[in-house]
């Protein structure tokens, strides 16, 4: 996967790359980033509220509402953090969540293996949703920016769908940061944390080019 096939959009700076990691997601070090979870760690980046704005533009552009239960995942993962009940899944998940809790960047994480070629980012869709949690419960991403692979959407900067999550066998992801080019250099910064972040537990990470549909 060389390339990620991206719709134009005025807003959005997109990052995308694919980590390979040395061994099953289960047999990796659960407790290697458990410190970072925390919302008072000692991190390269602030999450202001002028990032936090932008982010929610972001979604808004094509007519989504990123309030309530359909706001950007940062500011889940923010409370959840402050309330003390983020918790360690695995690595991938971990990094993914560390970087977006601290830079204020949406990332999504998705198992390679599960996503169905080809694959796209654009505006979902007029009724498009998909179930995100292990409960079953679906959450509507009509007019969300959204990564769709031949099965539909799976991923974007709110919630990611259960199919296409990492469990304890994956050995290689894609990950999206959604970031907006309001933000400047700070997105390409945090793709390069991630990596850093994730060459701890040995995982190498590769980038994944955007480019515009064909004619």
């Amino acid at each position: 996967m060389a390339s990620l096939t991206v719709h134009p959009h005025p807003l959005l700076a997109l990052r995308a790359f694919l980590t390979q990691f040395p061994a099953p997601l289960g047999e990796l070090p659960a407790e290697a980033y458990a410190p970072l979870l925390s919302i008072e760690a000692d991190v390269p980046f602030a999450p202001n509220e002028t990032l936090r704005a932008a982010v929610r533009d972001l979604l808004r552009h094509g007519g989504f509402k990123p309030t309530g239960r359909s706001k950007p995942a940062p500011e889940y993962l923010v409370r959840a953090a402050t309330e003390g009940q983020l918790r360690s899944i695995n690595p991938a998940v971990d990094v993914g969540n560390i970087v977006a809790l601290h830079s204020g960047i949406p990332v999504s994480v998705v198992d390679v293996d599960r996503l169905v070629p080809p694959l796209v980012v654009r505006l979902a869709a007029l009724g498009s949703r998909f179930v995100f949690n292990a409960s079953g419960q679906e959450i509507d991403v009509e007019h969300l920016l959204c990564l769709e692979d031949g099965s539909g959407p799976c991923a974007n900067p709110v919630k990611d769908a259960q199919r296409t999550k990492t469990d304890a066998t994956t050995t290689q992801t894609l990950t999206v940061l959604w970031g907006t080019q309001a933000l400047g250099e700070v997105v390409d910064e945090a793709v390069g944390w991630a990596w850093e972040l994730l060459a701890r537990v040995g995982a190498t990470c590769e980038t994944v080019t955007s480019v515009p549909p064909a004619p």
